[in-house]
């Protein structure tokens, strides 16, 4: 029997608007949900929180939340019932695919599909179900380069190197703002106590960023490259350890090829032929080398600032790299792999198939596919190119590329103009304005959560389920529900079809394949044996019980008694902690050697065109952009708690460089896609020659409902760039040292 984790006035539930994924105590009211704090017994944040969590009554309960589905009629979008919208989908997006076929239909994927269950485990099915190549996702934006060089070095595009915070020596965060933004793809909730402890405990902070962030301030050394230079900077560090003999791979030496190639590579990157480059001085960057090789033990964690620039592939590579060589990865205190509880079960050592890009390519440009996606960037091209393979529809999910991509006016126009577009999105916002059908997913406090992508990021193992801490209203579906309509409606079963038998086809197709395999927990067994062991209740509940019992701490369907399951996650609400971080580098490698492939060809050729680049040293002022505290994204400006203060859509410039311009209050910002006035904001934090504006805001476009954010909407800084500039390897957009030109506003 599950403990309950609601009382009259209280629910728990852990926090789904960012990465640190933090357990909350929710107050409820009449059925709403009126106040929020830290949970002290959540096993994974302790009770910490910030503003965002802090804020989740106000994000449930917004006025301005879709209640219920909107069809468009004669060029308006109206409220219908369930079924209705259900019918125009069938009717609409199935005509497209009996017309012209799945492959006509692109899918973007948002961000906040990875703080869902429905995201983690229903979106798939709908893009399977399309059979379509034109994917489009929030990653190509973000991460992508950190998954293309996970998936080159060690077979494994989702082998997350995370920094094992809570005992590492020696901790260097470059491009990373986590005391903002509290870590990302290094789930950690409370980063800056942690780095607080790390200070504490004799440790050293070096934070490599262009701008003096609340994390740079914290840190013992705070190194201010010119932004995009990462990856040289980086690669002169190598050049150090081996320069200097500081190169030391200890328990790694027996899973690791191609030394001696990184050596060659490196040969070129001394410190004194960067400098001019990284505006760095070569001392510094021997410093940092040797300190990193002195430590006790230490680690490299890079973010954004190195994922969403020209080399964003080969910066995310060196962090690794870096590790490696200083014999930090893989140990306790270095960078780790984390074990998701709903990750595969420890299989015996062998090669693996690898890892390869450019399976298919964009029509127009010919971009390679990348993790099954295409550019983002290149979406409004796809979409406005004649032909008989054209885009004929859009489906978008939790997802606002208008403002989060490059060039979203130019993308605006496209997706006005396509046969049929569905969004599934609580908002009607600068992107879903323009769909034929919007289905709003029901608030959080009514939804179930478990992070199914995140856990596979954590700095420290544990599982932690939230049932919904409000029930449905009458008549409306949750997440899940939409989307398996949706796959019910590809797979041609119908909208009105039992959603049941989406969960039930996943659940025995996973189980047949699991029985088969001679080293799964339940190879041999009966698959109806093991299916009637699931839980009676929502499929998405029965397919987390079955990932769980077949995960690496999992019951394995009863052969281990101790073992999770949903039932024993559900009697532990504050979550069951599954200790810290242990060494597993064998269990992940899935390359065909075997081994860590430490120079992997496709990246030791990217290396000679960062090399080309060394001799070009920008003259203008180069735009970063920056979190807020308040904010994650384009969907989080509608809160009146969490707008104002710092949470400002300002440009951020040095006071010499505005005085040397004759900017006073506000600035003219012109880029390769266009023009923008934004309010200045005068502060010596910031690099001379580099100019920061904040991402997710213009909320000023007409047919939105957001009327919070367009009461000071902001300006969109990704219309200052034409989305032509990508890092070639991950196909990620540069939105990372852009080069722009300032004027004053008189």
């Amino acid at each position: 029997m599950a403990a309950p984790t609601t009382t009259a006035d209280t629910a728990l539930r852990i926090c789904p608007f960012c990465e640190a994924t933090c357990g909350l105590t929710l107050t409820i009211d009449a059925g709403r949900i009126t106040g929020a704090r830290g949970d002290r017994e959540d096993v994974f944040s302790a009770g910490f929180i910030c503003p965002k969590g802090a804020s989740f009554g106000e994000l449930d309960g917004d006025p301005d939340r879709l209640t219920g589905p909107l069809v468009r009629r004669d060029g308006e979008l109206v409220e219908v019932s369930w079924g209705e919208a259900y019918d125009v989908v069938a009717e609409r997006l199935g005509a497209v695919v009996e017309a012209h076929g799945g492959a006509s239909v692109a899918v973007y994927v948002g961000n906040p599909n990875a703080h869902t269950i429905a995201g983690a485990l229903y979106v798939p099915l709908i893009v399977k179900g399309l059979g379509t190549q034109q994917l489009y996702s929030a990653s190509t934006l973000d991460q992508m380069p950190k998954h293309v060089s996970l998936g080159l070095m060690f077979g494994n595009a989702l082998a997350f190197t995370v920094p094992d915070l809570d005992r590492t020596d020696h901790l260097v965060v470059i491009g990373a703002n986590p005391l903002v933004s509290n870590g990302s793809l290094a789930t950690a909730a409370d980063f800056g106590g942690k780095l607080k402890a790390l200070r504490k405990r004799g440790g050293r902070l070096v934070v490599i960023d262009p701008a003096r962030t609340r994390t740079a301030e914290l840190a013992d050394t705070h190194i201010a490259p010119r932004p995009g230079t990462d990856a040289a900077l980086l690669l002169a560090v190598v050049h150090t350890l081996f320069d200097e003999d500081l190169v030391t791979l200890g328990d790694l030496a027996d899973h690791v090829v191609g030394v001696d190639e990184m050596r060659m590579l490196a040969a070129d990157f001394a410190p004194e032929a960067v400098e001019a480059h990284c505006g760095v001085p070569a001392a510094q960057i021997r410093t940092l080398a040797r300190d990193l090789a002195a430590a006790p033990s230490a680690a490299v964690y890079g973010r954004i600032g190195t994922s969403t620039v020209e080399f964003g592939t080969l910066g995310s590579w060196l962090v690794d790299v870096v590790n490696i060589l200083t014999g930090n990865l893989d140990r306790p205190g270095g960078a780790m792999f984390p074990q998701s509880a709903v990750g595969p079960a420890p299989r015996p050592p062998k090669p693996g198939k690898g890892f390869r890009t450019g399976r298919w390519r964009s029509r127009v440009s010919g971009f390679p596919e990348v993790l099954s996606e295409l550019p983002t960037a290149a979406l409004p091209e796809e979409l406005e190119a004649p032909g008989d393979d054209r885009i004929r529809a859009v489906v978008t999910i939790a997802g606002n590329p208008v403002l989060s991509a490059p060039d979203g006016e130019r993308l605006s126009k496209a997706l006005s103009r396509v046969d049929f577009m569905l969004s599934v999105d609580p908002y009607l916002n600068e992107t879903t304005r323009h769909a034929d059908v919007i289905l709003p997913p029901p608030p959080p406090s009514r939804s179930a959560h478990f992070d199914v992508a995140l856990a596979g990021a954590s700095v420290r193992n544990n599982a932690r389920y939230s049932p919904p801490a409000l029930p449905l209203e009458p008549g409306r579906p949750d997440e899940p529900e939409i989307l398996s309509r949706i796959a019910l409606i590809l797979y041609g079963m119908g909208p009105h079809a039992d959603p049941a038998l989406v969960d039930e086809q996943v659940i025995a197709m996973t189980l047949t394949k699991e029985t088969a395999d001679p080293d799964s927990p339940v190879a041999g067994r009966a698959v109806d044996d093991l299916v009637a062991m699931l839980p009676e209740g929502r499929g998405y509940e029965r397919r987390l019980d079955m990932m769980l019992r077949l995960g690496p701490y999992g019951d394995a369907f009863g052969a281990e008694p101790d073992g999770l399951t949903l039932e024993r996650l559900k009697a532990a609400p504050h979550g069951i902690d599954l200790g810290a971080l242990r060494p597993r580098l064998t269990e992940i490698l899935r390359t065909p050697s075997g081994k860590v492939e430490l120079v992997p060809e496709s990246l030791a050729v990217d290396v000679a065109r960062l090399r080309g680049a060394l001799s070009r040293v920008d003259d203008g002022f180069l735009l970063i952009g920056r979190r807020h505290l308040r904010s994650n994204n384009s969907w989080m400006h509608n809160l009146p708690a969490l707008a104002g203060g710092t949470n400002r859509c300002t440009l951020q410039m040095h006071p010499a460089d505005a005085a040397d311009l004759g900017i006073t209050d506000a600035a003219r910002i012109k880029g390769p896609g266009g023009e923008l006035e934004a309010p200045v904001e005068l502060t010596d934090a910031m690099r001379r020659g580099v100019v920061s504006l904040p991402h997710g805001w213009g909320h000023d476009r007409a047919g939105t409902k957001l009327s919070v954010a367009a009461g000071q909407p902001g300006v969109n800084v990704n219309q200052l760039n034409d989305g032509t500039a990508l890092d070639p390897l991950s196909g990620t957009a540069v939105l990372n040292g852009i080069p722009v030109q300032l004027s004053p506003i008189p």
